[in-house]
C-alpha cells in the first residue's frame, strides 16, 4: 500500500471537502427537522463518520457498486444519490428513490450505483460478492464495495464473505466503519481480537487498517484497494476507525459510552478539524465558503422537493412486490 499520508491533490480534497459538507449538513437537518416535529421517521445518525464516507466514495468511479447498511445516508449522499431523490424516499415520498416504499433503511438507486441498502445486520458482504462475480465475469472494470459496522464482523456471512472473495480474487472492497459500538455494545464485549483487520489473515487476505476520520489516510487506504481490485488482485478489507457522536437512532439513550470517550470524539470532530488543515493548506476561506452555501442551497431545494412532493398511491402496494402478480 502506498504512504497513507501522501497528500492528494487540491481537487480531489476539495471534492472530498465537498461530500463531507453535504452528509454532515445533511445528517444536521434531518435531526433539526425531526426535532422539530416536522419529520416524524426512524433515523440514524451519522454525525463523527462523515469523512470516512466523503473519502471512500471520491476514490470510486461513478459506475462502481455500492452496498450500505441502514445507517447507510453518509454513503448514499457520498455515491451520488441526488439529495431530492434521498430526501423524498426518507420522508416516503412517491417521487423518491424507491417511490416511498423503501424509507431509511432501504434506499436503492442503481444509476449512480447504490444497489442495497440492508438493515440486516451483515446481510450485504454476500450480496456484494455477487455483484463483484458479475462484474469480474462481464469484465466491466467495475468495483463493489460493502460497508458495515464492527459488529457485523461477527455475523457468519462476514466470513464466508472473505473467504470466498480471496479465493475466487473478487474486485471487492470490505469497509468496516468501527465505530466502537455494534449498536449499545462496546467492541471489547462483542470482539475478541484487538482490530477486526487481524481477520484478514485467516483468508489471505489484504487488510489495511486506517484512521477513517483523516481525510488523507482514508482517501489513500481507500484509492489503493480501488486499484488493487480494478487490476484484477482481489479483494482488500479496511478497517477505518470513527466515531459516533450520538445515539445509536435519533432520540435513543446514549449514556452507555463512556462520558470521557465522548468528549474525546467530539473534541476530535473530523469535519472541522478538515476543514482547518485546507485552511492550513492555503485554500482560501471563500472558497470553502461558496461550496458550504452551494450544499445548503442543495438541501434547502431536496427539502421542499421532499416535503410538497406527495405520498405514494394506495395502489402502490401491489406493484413491485414480485415480477408478474399472480392472481390469489
Amino acid at each position: 500500500m502506498p504512504d497513507q499520508n501522501a497528500v492528494p491533490d487540491r481537487a480531489i480534497l476539495l471534492d472530498i471537502f465537498r461530500r463531507t459538507t453535504l452528509i454532515n449538513r445533511s445528517d444536521e437537518r434531518f435531526r433539526a427537522l425531526l426535532t422539530q416535529g416536522k419529520l416524524a421517521i426512524v433515523y440514524y445518525p451519522v454525525r463523527g463518520q462523515e469523512v470516512l464516507s466523503a473519502a471512500m466514495m471520491a476514490a470510486l468511479r461513478p459506475d462502481d457498486y455500492l452496498i450500505t447498511t441502514y445507517r447507510g445516508v453518509g454513503d448514499q449522499l457520498a455515491k451520488g444519490i441526488p439529495s431530492k431523490l434521498l430526501w423524498a424516499e426518507f420522508t416516503g415520498r412517491a417521487t423518491g428513490t424507491c417511490k416511498g416504499k423503501g424509507g431509511p433503511m432501504h434506499i436503492t438507486h442503481p444509476e449512480t450505483g447504490v444497489m442495497v441498502t440492508t438493515g440486516v445486520v451483515g446481510s450485504g458482504l454476500p450480496i456484494a460478492n455477487g455483484l463483484a462475480i458479475a462484474s469480474q465475469n462481464k469484465g466491466d472494470g467495475r468495483v463493489t464495495v460493502v460497508s458495515f459496522g464492527d459488529g457485523a464482523s461477527n455475523i457468519g456471512a462476514f466470513h464466508e464473505a472473505m473467504n470466498m472473495a480471496q479465493l475466487w480474487k473478487l474486485p471487492v472492497i470490505f469497509l468496516c466503519q468501527n465505530n466502537k459500538f455494534g449498536e449499545h455494545t462496546a467492541f471489547a464485549d462483542h470482539t475478541s481480537v484487538p482490530s477486526i483487520v487481524d481477520r484478514a489473515a485467516g483468508y489471505g487476505m489484504k487488510g489495511v487498517k486506517t484512521d477513517g476520520n483523516d481525510p488523507v489516510a482514508m482517501y489513500n487506504t481507500a484509492k489503493a484497494a480501488v486499484d488493487r481490485a480494478r487490476a484484477g488482485d482481489g479483494p482488500t478489507l479496511i478497517e477505518a476507525m470513527t466515531f459516533r457522536m450520538l445515539g445509536h437512532l435519533f432520540g435513543a439513550d446514549f449514556s452507555y459510552v463512556p462520558k470521557e470517550m465522548t468528549a474525546a470524539g467530539i473534541a476530535d470532530d473530523p469535519v472541522p478539524a478538515f476543514r482547518r488543515q485546507l485552511l492550513e493548506m492555503q485554500v482560501a476561506e471563500a472558497e470553502l465558503a461558496a461550496i458550504e452555501a452551494e450544499v445548503e442551497a442543495e438541501i434547502d431545494e431536496a427539502v421542499t422537493f421532499a416535503m410538497e412532493s406527495p405520498f405514494p398511491e394506495v395502489s402502490e402496494l401491489r406493484l413491485d412486490v414480485v415480477a408478474q402478480e399472480i392472481a390469489a
